[in-house]
């Protein structure tokens, strides 16, 4: 066939215009049929017409699927998770409208692992002389945001991961701030949940834990001492100054307050105990 030659969607059947082909291992997609392939699947050209035709099946099905699926968490961030805890199935989309998007429904069971990350993105900050050159501080000053990343790795025939910024469009520029606790929170509940680690979602019926999603425990709230006396020498960790305020003078971020418990499950020491680095009880860092 010549490269103007009539081509024609082997899905379904319909012309395909100059520039609306997508191109298959052996064949020819509309844009039609490949808007509604999964927004995750990213393996077309090494693809078959028949594959692509098992994946539109099971979009099918996934859509009638979604008419039992109701939400009851969600964690907002560049896409939005919807998570059914008492069914073990969750989806992830952009869609502002996500029931018309038909996300992809996934089971508790097919993830394999989620993998969390904070990204520190630092830029140094200048100033000018008199002479109207750009200076470094001394030492430097840096502008710091933070992301909070979770990539989702999950056992399906059509793709294998899902990536995801909690703090899309309102990220952190510091360690100390509610914010960036809130964040780093809701980054690890949402990874326990969908690793099943997290118990506040499930009761036991007489033949195992099932799901549940009232009457939820809340975690005990975390006790937090105050700051350390403004007298006691600290090291800033954004700049690695040597201060005694209140606040870093040479960056500006905030003394770090001394924990007493662990804000994940509430796990505090005995009086007289020195906390440790991690929890014993979670295994998160108390440091």
């Amino acid at each position: 066939m010549g490269l103007f030659d009539k081509k024609y969607c082997d899905i379904c059947g319909q012309k395909i215009g100059f520039f609306g082909n997508r191109k298959l291992e052996n064949g020819n997609l509309c844009n039609d049929c490949a808007k509604k392939l999964s927004p995750f699947f990213s393996e077309r050209r090494n693809s078959t017409v028949e594959d692509i035709r098992r994946q539109l099946a099971y979009r099918e099905e996934n859509e009638k699927q979604l008419a039992a699926f109701f939400p009851s968490l969600t964690f907002d961030g560049s896409k939005k998770v919807y998570i059914d805890p008492m069914r073990e199935r969750f989806a992830v989309t952009g869609a502002s409208n996500w029931r018309s998007a038909n996300p992809d429904l996934i089971a508790f069971s097919q993830v394999c692992g989620v993998e969390t990350d904070i990204r520190e993105n630092k830029e140094e900050i200048y100033y000018e002389d008199s002479e109207g050159n750009r200076k470094s501080y001394d030492p430097p000053r840096y502008a710091c945001d933070y992301e909070f990343n979770v990539t989702i790795r999950v056992d399906s025939p059509w793709f294998d991961e899902i990536e995801l910024e909690l703090s899309d469009g309102n990220r952190p520029d510091s360690r100390y701030t509610d914010l960036y606790r809130e964040y780093e929170r809701k980054m690890h509940e949402l990874a326990d949940i969908l690793m099943r680690r997290d118990d506040r979602y499930r009761v036991w019926d007489g033949d195992g834990m099932m799901n549940r999603t009232d009457n939820r425990p809340e975690k005990p709230a975390p006790a937090t001492a105050p700051a350390a006396n403004a007298g006691e020498e600290w090291i800033c960790s954004s700049c690695g100054a040597k201060n005694s305020g209140r606040f870093c003078p040479n960056c500006g971020a905030g003394k770090p307050a001394v924990r007493s418990a662990c804000d994940n499950c509430g796990w505090a020491p005995a009086a007289g105990q020195s906390m440790p680095k991690f929890c014993p009880e979670c295994g998160r860092p108390l440091r």
